[in-house]
């Protein structure tokens, strides 16, 4: 019998299993395979971390993020959020909007005009007024995940891997997880963090719970490398380009791709699937048709022929909130909707209080009161 049993060792399940183990707690992370494994939406060396949000609670709880980050890399002894800034651009994009959110939560930031940012970022082309915001970076996904998982069990939690729960069941006062080959462990709270795993255990769960969990859609992303044209002189920034017929970003690659060039996706552009059970990791040629067009037009600095692909899955909301509640023991966490990586370590404390009862947790991360089942 252990206190706390977390099911998925993504980023937020990891963040989630260190804080509750250092807070004292008995913990066991439980993962089907390995953490930060590429069937979930944790894995690789790139994603961005960035501060532009149109509402003032997102971009403050960014900064708060960026203290909990900072304390992650000096407990591990590692970097995991890399320089780079940001740029935000495109008719939809709103950057004066996204500039004054800025300016309300003290975050460093510029406007300029297309063509003053086409001069300082020649690999890049604009269509409007750009943000630039020098605070951004790209995070190490799997090295943060690792490190995370690292640090919980130096804490005195227990991880498991090969472990891919099944169930999650009643069992007196507690629980009862079960994985696929009949295995089980007994606990008094469960925290389920299964990313796109999440609807496949959702009808485990005790019904009262479930319905009021909000309807789920997992969509298996794609994600494209394209190599420089020239070896860069610094870092290429981060970027968020919005326009009416579609919504693309960028950053530099990381490890998982040699760093030879940007890595660049529509957001939301991928296909619907049930679950990360159905997804099979195959690329659309569709997507990739839109996203190497969009290269071609508006990446000058990059050669509009892809050297590596990859797929990924968001698990999103109607709102794009999270969800980071529960009732009755059991706390779902599903900071998600593709914009939840940046987040990891202050959710992890903000998962650990929903679950301990010890602290606030936002409104808006709250179950609604009930949703259709």
């Amino acid at each position: 019998m252990t206190s706390y049993v977390v099911v998925g060792a993504g980023l937020a399940g990891a963040a989630t299993a260190w804080e509750l183990a250092r807070r004292g707690r008995e913990v066991t992370l439980v993962e089907r395979t390995t953490p930060a494994n590429e069937h979930g939406s944790s894995h690789g060396s790139a994603r961005i971390f960035r501060y532009g949000y149109a509402e003032t609670f997102w971009t403050a709880l960014v900064a708060r993020s960026r203290e909990a980050w900072t304390e992650l890399e000096s407990l591990a002894g590692q970097t995991l959020v890399t320089p780079t800034g940001s740029l935000d651009h495109g008719s939809l994009r709103e950057p004066e909007h996204l500039a004054a959110v800025m300016a309300e939560v003290g975050v460093e930031h510029e406007l300029m005009g297309a063509a003053a940012a086409a001069e300082r970022w020649p690999g890049l082309a604009f269509d409007s007024t750009v943000l630039w915001h020098p605070g951004a970076g790209v995070i190490d996904a799997e090295g943060a995940v690792l490190a995370m998982a690292r640090l919980a069990a130096e804490a005195g939690a227990t991880v498991l891997t090969g472990w891919p729960v099944a169930t999650v069941e009643r069992d007196g006062a507690g629980f009862r997880v079960v994985s696929a080959d009949g295995a089980d462990l007994r606990a008094d709270h469960v925290v389920v963090s299964a990313g796109g795993w999440l609807p496949d255990l959702l009808p485990t769960l005790p019904e009262a719970l479930r319905r009021r969990v909000p309807p789920l859609q997992v969509r298996q992303e794609q994600a494209f490398h394209f190599p420089y044209r020239e070896t860069p002189t610094g870092t290429w920034p981060t970027f968020i380009h919005k326009q009416p017929d579609l919504q693309v970003y960028g950053l530099p690659g990381g490890r998982d791709a040699e760093f030879r060039g940007q890595k660049v996706a529509e957001y939301n552009g991928g296909r619907v699937v049930p679950s990360a059970a159905h997804a099979d990791g195959v690329v659309d040629p569709a997507n990739r048709e839109r996203v190497v067009a969009y290269v071609d037009r508006h990446l000058p600095g990059l050669v509009p022929e892809p050297y590596a692909e990859t797929t990924c899955l968001f698990t999103n909301t109607p709102d794009e909130d999270f969800v980071i509640d529960g009732a009755d023991g059991i706390t779902v966490v599903s900071p998600c909707s593709g914009h939840g990586a940046k987040f990891a370590p202050v959710i992890g404390r903000i998962a650990a209080d929903a679950a301990t009862g010890a602290g606030d947790v936002p409104d808006r991360f709250r179950l609604v009161a009930e949703v259709d089942a």
